[in-house]
């Protein structure tokens, strides 16, 4: 190993990116599944060519479709390994929040020099199962409170109001996918903003990324 690369891996702070995908199986009509494997692949091949000094991409997807399953355990994205997601079963969203934030507020996992995580919720229904207790205890948790959050919610049946809950700002926007090629647009924003941030001088501040395609509006 090289000097340059040694200094940089063990310079380097971990950036967390996690990502709550509901795989209920609504997910499994009209290609939104299929569209949502090939966003999530490729926002994390793109993160694979991320490299800096200051900030290491790590990567997890937590997804909530019958149960709530750590699908990609956190780790270096240049390191992860994708297997597609199925669809089935309804929405257990809240115990989706919980697993989030089991996750980012273990320190072996995410250690105390991580910058502060990403948080990006996806659905297309309404939760199943009691989520506001869990969403508060998330939002209220030193991690998850301090997280950048963004959400998306696809179709005309997903819950809008839980979703905005989920970004605690009145201001911050739910994006929106009628269809599934959409769902791809949005990860591509997802992939700009926290690669932005891994480039910038301080990645704890939010950095704006352009819409990819000029100007589109999910």
């Amino acid at each position: 190993m090289s000097k340059l690369k040694e200094f940089t891996t063990q310079a380097a702070r971990p950036l967390p990116v996690v990502i709550l995908a509901d795989v209920s199986g609504s997910m499994g009509v009209d290609g939104k599944i299929q569209a949502l494997n090939l966003a999530v692949r490729e926002m994390i091949d793109a993160f694979k060519d991320e490299d800096d000094l200051r900030s290491e991409i790590h990567v997890s997807v937590i997804t909530f479709g019958g149960k709530a399953n750590v699908h990609l355990p956190l780790g270096r994205a240049a390191d992860a390994s994708w297997t597609d997601l199925g669809a089935n079963g309804g929405t257990p969203m809240g115990a989706a929040f919980d697993l989030t934030r089991t996750l980012v507020e273990d320190r072996n996992t995410v250690p105390s020099r991580a910058y502060r995580p990403t948080l990006v919720l996806v659905s297309d229904g309404q939760p199943t199962d009691e989520w506001k207790q869990q969403l508060d205890a998330l939002l209220k948790s030193e991690r998850g409170g301090k997280a950048f959050r963004m959400a998306l919610a696809i179709g005309a049946d997903a819950d809008h109001a839980v979703l905005q809950e989920f970004l605690a700002d009145a201001e911050a926007r739910v994006y929106r996918a009628d269809e599934a090629r959409q769902i791809r647009k949005f990860f591509q924003l997802v992939t700009m903003s926290v690669s932005a941030r891994s480039r910038s001088a301080n990645p704890n501040v939010a950095a704006p990324a352009a819409d990819p395609n000029g100007g589109w509006d999910l």
